[in-house]
């Protein structure tokens, strides 16, 4: 699910072509993403800020992001202010750098950066807490 504030530029493309793109952003590409976070599409070309490239599903994917995924809308839920787009993932693609030898994605080295309301605030993230169900409750 993506979920997105009603009055964004992108959401009528998004609905009339059932298509998007998420593209994580890690520190090497934040000054881009925050510029293109803080504008609208509505009132200033960003087509340009990012080297990007027609995916095989028909999504825009930025060449330096280190993992994007391929989504087609299913469904769109529409809550006070906001479209919730659901959607199936069609593609993912991964820098290899951010692999296990197993494959799998590892997060200590992607280092997704997070953007964090109310504050404002990027986090990067990494840190390992625990392992699934390791956890004891004192309840």
């Amino acid at each position: 699910m993506v979920s997105l504030a009603a009055n964004h530029f992108i959401n009528s493309a998004i609905r009339a072509g059932k298509k998007l793109s998420i593209n994580i952003v890690d520190r090497s590409i934040l000054p881009q993403a925050d510029y293109v976070g803080s504008v609208s599409g509505a009132k200033v070309d960003k087509s340009a800020v990012f080297d990007y490239e027609m995916g095989d599903a028909g999504t825009p994917i930025i060449q330096n992001s280190p993992l994007v995924m391929e989504c087609t809308v299913v469904d769109v839920y529409e809550t006070k202010g906001f479209e919730s787009f659901i959607c199936t993932i069609d593609g993912t693609l991964v820098e290899e750098n951010c692999l296990r030898e197993d494959g799998k994605i590892d997060y200590n080295r992607l280092k997704p950066v997070l953007f964090e309301f109310p504050t404002y605030e990027y986090l990067e993230t990494g840190a390992v807490l625990g392992k699934c169900l390791s956890f004891k409750d004192d309840r």
